[in-house]
């Protein structure tokens, strides 16, 4: 009895060896740093984890990429500490020189990588699209069949048979693989949240629909870059408009033109006599609808324009312009800055 006691002894002691040697083996395996990457000279490398794919494909992916020096240690670590918890499909930013226990901390986490897409104030919706087409975001096709659905945005202005004027301009960061209708949401709720009760409020008491503003507010948009200038350009269009003056505003020209494939770069006289309702040389009042997508201070300059009775204005060539309130002072204007 005694020497089986002893033999239990014995075997219970090397167990317990064994599993704390286990668990040092898998302490210091699970903080070394592979070879390839110093901690001095660490840099990030983008790492995707397609859907789908498991812990132990995973780790042989970042073995074979060199950012970490043994699948197994993760693999066990994983398994001792995470299992259950799923590893999120999509792109991650991981060190170089990073050990298992830090990559596989950042890939439980989900901390997908965003990448960031710029889109600039005044773009049309087609030139909107371009920009993420660039970037590696979707395909065209889907980008239209998501622009042409006004559901978002309906709420808000009933008319709307696009979403031309509500991609609102901004830095979105967005993560690999979402689609256009998900980037054009993203867009069109950081429109609603700009545009908030306060504006909502001041469009009421102008008598103006959200989409007549925003219409307003694209042509600003393509008017001037100037901040300083915005609500100026305001003034004029909407004393103009109170006083049932045509706009003649070249932007809405262009727009239309280049929404019929016959805009040749640069606008002539006979452009000013092509027959569309965006015509604001030929029709008075608003345009159908905006020819851009604007920022906030052109949609800030819609909805408080300046308290000048400036009735026109003319570019001095420089980005700038001049502004007249009787006509005989515009053309004097147009003879200096136009020769």
């Amino acid at each position: 009895m005694p020497t089986i006691l002893k033999i239990a002894r014995a075997a219970l002691l090397l167990a317990q060896f064994l599993i704390l040697t286990g668990w040092a083996w898998l302490f210091f395996e699970s903080r070394e740093v592979p070879k390839a990457g110093l901690r001095s000279e660490s840099r990030t490398v983008i790492f995707e984890v397609e859907k789908h794919k498991g812990v132990r494909a995973i780790a042989e992916e970042l073995k074979d990429k060199r950012l970490i020096r043994k699948k197994w240690p993760l693999i066990l670590l994983y398994k001792f500490f995470y299992s259950p918890q799923s590893i999120k499909a999509g792109e991650y930013q991981l060190p170089s020189a990073g050990t298992s226990r830090e990559i596989l901390e950042t890939l439980i986490r989900g901390k997908i990588f965003l990448h960031p897409v710029t889109v600039a104030e005044g773009l049309t919706a087609r030139e909107v699209v371009d920009v993420f087409l660039a970037a590696g975001f979707g395909q065209k096709e889907e980008f239209i069949v998501a622009f042409s659905d006004p559901t978002e945005i309906l709420l808000w202005d009933p008319k709307a048979q696009n979403l031309e004027g509500y991609l609102y301009p901004e830095t979105y960061l967005l993560p690999k693989g979402i689609s256009a209708r998900e980037i054009f949401q993203k867009m069109t709720a950081q429109f609603k949240v700009v545009f908030g009760e306060p504006w909502r409020r001041q469009a009421v008491d102008m008598g103006l629909t959200i989409r007549e503003i925003v219409t307003l507010a694209s042509l600003i948009e393509k008017e001037t870059s100037r901040p300083e200038e915005k609500k100026l350009v305001a003034a004029v269009f909407h004393n103009r408009l109170r006083l049932g003056m045509k706009l003649d505003c070249d932007p809405t020209i262009i727009y239309t033109l280049k929404q019929n494939g016959a805009f040749e770069g640069r606008l002539r006289t006979k452009d000013l006599k092509f027959d569309s309702s965006y015509n604001t040389y030929l029709y008075p009042g608003l345009p159908p609808g905006p020819i851009s997508n604007p920022g906030r201070k052109s949609l800030e300059a819609a909805l408080y324009p300046s308290g000048e009775d400036y009735l026109y204005f003319v570019s001095k060539n420089d980005g700038s312009h001049h502004f007249s309130r009787t006509f005989r002072e515009h053309q004097l204007a147009v003879k200096k800055y136009q020769r």
